[in-house]
């Protein structure tokens, strides 16, 4: 079977890009191994959500898929508290003193994903779906690629993009090459009811023993990141419910009062991914096969909607070149998210880094630049916009 395109890896950032190929007149082929859970028939909670940013939100709503979420599960953050870990240091947004609506929107994974994988069964027979499948081979010839499926169908492309997250089976097919480290944390996500209303503020510790976040949610509700250190991280884990909730009540210096688990905690770990090159010929990385950072920011995922973006982008304006596989086209695509995805991993690696060390000068300078940060309005604004976008 013969393709414009096949996309391999059905996430939120997949699914979007072939989304944003509709009406491109492109043939287009999405290859994802699993199907999506089912939305419950209940009102439970993910413990897996997002900070969508404005910007991410508007392209999502560009594609018809925002406005059909379920707007009730879904929390504008008005402010954000940032807090250093001496006791005193502080960083302080705020939407309405940026002449914002508001800086991010707290969504549920499994909300988004129902939402794009719904959008699909509704495009034109350009688009083909395989699912469940998985691909075995890639094999490179001048004008095409052609990719072995496990269930005996060969297809044939003039692009491949890699959607297939941080240990993308493309990116190690095509040979692109990688630096990476390991952060020694893991992410531990779970929900929380609490005392005390948030006031779609989000709240952000940084701490000795790694980073807590915790993000509004729909009335009284939190979700909370703890990117805790390992051997905090393997506690946190096997603590009672009781004992989580005075856990993360207390490192949350009680600001929300108590807490009560709604969903169990899970953990992921974390580490830091460099991606030498997006392109090589009639290949293409975007989403987390492009890069791995830190959760500090926020910000995984909004990096991925880019990528999306800007790769539909580039694919829809191609003029008069019709190898949509072309390596000069891809490296516009390539140019275009550089500078982003490098400022990213920059900042994110850098904060990591810097407040993992127990070195006295570096512990003071941190939560100096805190402050300095937070009494230069101009600074801060130059510091959202970024986050924004």
């Amino acid at each position: 079977m013969k393709f414009d395109i096949v996309v391999i890896g059905g996430g939120l950032v997949g699914a979007s890009l072939v989304v944003a190929l509709k009406g491109s007149g492109l043939k287009i082929a999405l290859v994802e191994s699993r199907l999506p859970l089912p939305l419950p028939n209940d009102t439970s909670w993910d413990s897996r959500i997002y900070a969508i940013s404005p910007g991410s939100a508007a392209f999502l709503q560009s594609l018809g898929l925002w406005q059909r979420l379920e707007a009730a599960r879904i929390t504008p953050v008005h402010e954000m508290k940032v807090f250093g870990d001496d006791g005193a240091a502080r960083l302080d947004f705020s939407a309405y003193g940026s002449g914002l609506s508001e800086l991010a929107f707290i969504a549920e994974n499994r909300q988004l994903q129902a939402v794009v994988w719904n959008a699909l069964t509704t495009l034109d027979e350009n688009v083909t779906v395989f699912c469940p499948a998985q691909c075995v081979s890639l094999s490179w010839h001048e004008s095409r690629i052609d990719l072995q499926l496990t269930d005996g169908n060969l297809l044939q492309a003039a692009l491949v993009v890699g959607a297939d997250g941080v240990n993308s089976w493309v990116r190690k097919q095509a040979e692109i090459e990688v630096t990476q480290h390991a952060y020694h944390q893991v992410g531990i996500v779970a929900n929380f009811s609490t005392e005390f209303p948030h006031y779609n503020t989000a709240y952000q510790w940084f701490r000795r023993d790694g980073i807590l976040a915790l993000l509004p949610l729909p009335n009284k509700r939190v979700s909370m990141v703890w990117s805790a250190n390992e051997s905090q991280a393997s506690t946190l884990r096997d603590l009672s419910d009781e004992a989580l909730c005075r856990q993360v009540a207390e490192a949350a210096n009680h600001t929300l009062g108590k807490l009560q688990v709604v969903t169990e905690p899970a953990g992921f770990p974390l580490n830091f991914v460099h991606v030498k090159a997006l392109v090589k010929p009639r290949v293409v990385l975007i989403g987390d096969a492009a890069h791995g950072i830190h959760p500090l920011a926020g910000q995984g995922v909004n990096l991925g909607l880019r990528d999306a973006r800007e790769l539909a982008a580039t694919l829809m304006s191609r003029g008069l070149q019709s190898d949509c596989g072309d390596f000069m086209l891809l490296r516009r695509y390539e140019r275009a998210r550089k500078e982003d995805i490098l400022a990213m991993e920059f900042v994110t690696d850098g904060l990591q880094k810097l407040f993992g060390s127990e070195d006295p000068i570096l512990i003071r300078l941190r939560n100096l630049g805190f402050e300095i940060t937070n009494r230069l309005p101009l600074l801060k604004n130059r510091l959202m916009q970024h986050a924004l976008s």
